[in-house]
């Protein structure tokens, strides 16, 4: 008696029957599938994983800097020193002042006053005439201002970071 169940070659696909090959087919077609569902997965958890990362980072970084009310340390007296253009000796006026969220960097950088206004003294000494009659020759000064001033603070063990921007108050040359 012959098993209902087992194919031969001579059903073929007009009697209902699958070819041989057939069966093969299917479960690598139902692992494909699966392996491409199992890799967007995995690649869709590692984008939601490092976008929290990412925030919980940003919020760290945002704890780090404090937020509040900006401080100010005016650096007085105002500084004055001479610098030669032209075969003429020329006056440099500037007041300071900086400003910082933090009241214990601008604390720390009230004790370390007398640093401060030497390597200023030092910068703005260092100059050219023609350099600082510009707009663009001020904001670089005030910008290697606030460089000087970041490194003298990471010096008394302070957090540079912590400094937000250096002012003129009063900027004259003669």
């Amino acid at each position: 008696m012959a098993d209902a169940n087992v194919l031969t070659p001579a059903a073929g696909p007009a009697g209902g029957a699958t070819p041989a090959g057939g069966k093969r087919r299917i479960p690598w077609l139902i692992i494909i599938i699966g392996a491409a569902v199992l890799v967007a997965g995995i690649g869709g958890a590692l984008v939601f994983l490092h976008g929290r990362s990412a925030a919980g980072h940003s919020k760290s970084a945002a704890a780090h800097v404090p937020s509040g009310p900006p401080h100010y340390l005016a650096l007085d007296p105002p500084f004055v020193v001479n610098f030669q253009a032209d075969q003429l000796v020329r006056f440099l006026q500037v007041s300071v002042e900086v400003m910082s969220r933090d009241p214990a960097t601008l604390k720390l950088l009230k004790a370390n006053t007398p640093v401060l206004r030497n390597d200023l003294l030092i910068l703005f000494g260092n100059q050219k005439y023609a350099t600082l009659s510009t707009p663009a020759g001020k904001e670089q000064l005030r910008a290697d201002a606030l460089a000087v001033i970041r490194k003298d603070l990471a010096q008394a063990g302070g957090d540079p970071k912590r400094l937000a921007a250096v002012y003129f108050t009063s900027f004259v040359m003669q």
